[in-house]
This record gives C-alpha cells, structure tokens and sequence, in this order.
C-alpha cells in the first residue's frame, strides 16, 4: 500500500525560512535603503509563507526570492505614494517600455552585460539616487548586479519579459552612472570622520555642523543593550528612536571613543570596535555632506551579513 506524500510542517518551513533568511535579508536591505524596512520585509515574507500550500512549493529559495523582492516593490510604492515631493512617477516610466513590440524597442537599447557596475560603486550609487529609482528599476538591478540573478530569472518575479527585466536594470544602472562615485565617497569619508572627531572631542557644535537638523537615529534591541551596559565607560546614550540634530548630538558629545570609520559593502560607516570586533555597525545615509540618518545595527544575525571593511 502506497504511503501517502507528508506535507511539510511549520517547523520544516521555519528551517527553510532561516537558512535563506540572510540572503532575503541582504535583498531587502539593497532594495529598501534601511535594516528596518528589511526586518519588515523579512516579517512579511515569512507570514506569507505560513499561509502558503508548503506541498506546492518546489523550490523553496527562488519562492522566498520572489515573495521578499514583490513585497519590497510594494513597500517602495507605498513609500513613493508618501512622498508629496515626488515630481515623477518611475514605475510609469518603467510600465511604458511593456506594452505590444516593447521587446523589440528595448532590444535595440541593451548596455553590454560587461558594463555592470562593482558591487562597491553600486552601492554608494544607489544611495545618492535611491530615491528616484522606480522599485521595479530597483529590484532587476539588484538582484542582477548584486546576487547575480539572470534576467530570465528576474523578468517573473517583476512580472515582465526577460529583455524588459534587462531594460529595468539598463536604465537603472544609467541613472547611477551619472553619479561621481569617487568624489561622493571621499565627501561621505570626510563626514564620517568630522562626525567621530566631534564626538570624541565632546564638540557639540562640531556634531551640529555635520548632523541634518532633522536627523534620525535609530538602533536595534542589541545595540541599546550594549550602549546602556557600557553608558559608565562612554557608551552613547542610545534610544531605540532619536529624532533631531540637537537630541542626536546630545546622545555622542564625548562619548565615541571606540568606534572606528568602516566600509559597509562599499559604503562609508562606522563600526563599535571595543576589542578588535565588531560589536555594533553605524549604518549612515548622507544628502550632500551632511548625516540625514544613523541606523545602528547590533543584532548578531544582521551584523553576520553585512561586509566589514576595515580602512
């Protein structure tokens, strides 16, 4: 007597779910700019496959692939329909180029595949231009350049053809072309070390000078622990949410002694290196030469992928 196929269980899901977790994790921290709207996406994904028919799954990665990368672009919208500055809509841009014939139009238009950008220079790219790429545009040029992912692979998952996917990631990568990369990153360097000088220093107009008035600071469970055990030796007074320059100032003024300038896969940032190890990461968005955000990452799990660089 056959003995009928078991279907998997939660537990079974939940293993699978973990294993892939730091590759969802990288995607929708690429795709989205913040660890925070990563964890949200992360948490999305896996209700989403709770809920899913497990026996139907027949490859478990390319499906959380697919699910992580579709909530990401819905997330990107909703964030673009916020944004009463937007002046254009991308993802217009980006529905135009599918309709009857496109694959001919955009065919006649294709970079060589040998002109992706470095990981390094992509990543310090789309930071400046982050906010003007559509989240289609944004996710076939990730998932291309990044995590290596062919066009044949991406064009189901942003729901159009394989040469339309290509042509997302072209104009994509178009956009960060125009973009200095060598004199953006030495601005972002001298920032990062004004910032940690100031603080060292306890210069709190320095710290002023450097912080947008309208700074956020955000830090992990992981990280406030750790400040909040070593406050007595200098830690900075974290908070889960700091809002304002003067109250983000407040919180470093003499108190960065053991941080250190780092590259975060390319991108300047700060690392909490008390003993030769990375403790904690200062994740750091810039807009010209000043610090609009702080997203300080402790969390083992997070810190296991993000590229450490020491200069």
């Amino acid at each position: 007597m056959a003995v009928p196929d078991q279907q998997p269980t939660l537990e079974e899901a939940a293993t699978q779910f973990l294993a892939h977790r730091p590759t969802l994790y990288a995607i929708a921290t690429r795709a989205l700019g913040s660890p925070w709207s990563a964890d949200d996406a992360l948490q999305e994904a896996w209700i989403r496959l709770q809920r899913a028919d497990l026996a139907a799954i027949e490859n478990v990665e390319a499906w959380l692939t697919t699910v992580i990368s579709r909530v990401c672009i819905d997330m990107i919208r909703q964030q673009s329909r916020r944004r009463e500055d937007l002046a254009w809509d991308a993802d217009a841009d980006a529905d135009a180029d599918v309709g009857p014939g496109a694959d001919a139009a955009v065919g006649t238009a294709m970079e060589p595949e040998g002109s992706v950008m470095r990981s390094e220079d992509l990543a310090v790219a789309m930071q400046v231009v982050l906010e003007h790429l559509g989240p289609l545009e944004r996710l076939a040029l990730v998932l291309h350049d990044v995590f290596a992912l062919s066009y044949a692979d991406i064009a189901p998952i942003v729901e159009r053809t394989p040469v339309a996917a290509r042509q997302l990631a072209s104009r994509a990568r178009g956009r960060l072309r125009g973009v200095e990369v060598g004199e953006v990153r030495s601005r972002q360097d001298a920032a990062i070390t004004a910032f940690l000088e100031a603080a060292r220093g306890g210069d709190f107009g320095g710290l002023l000078q450097v912080l947008d008035p309208e700074i956020e600071l955000r830090s992990d469970r992981a990280a406030v622990e750790i400040a909040t055990a070593g406050a007595g030796d200098g830690a900075p007074l974290l908070m889960h949410q700091v809002h304002g320059g003067d109250a983000v100032a407040r919180v470093f003024a003499g108190r960065a002694e053991l941080a250190r300038p780092v590259l975060v896969g390319g991108v300047p940032a700060a690392a909490y290196v008390p003993d030769g190890i990375v403790h904690a990461i200062y994740l750091v968005t810039f807009d010209a030469d000043r610090i609009v955000r702080l997203d300080v990452v402790a969390d083992p799990a997070h810190l296991a992928v993000l590229p450490v660089t020491f200069l």
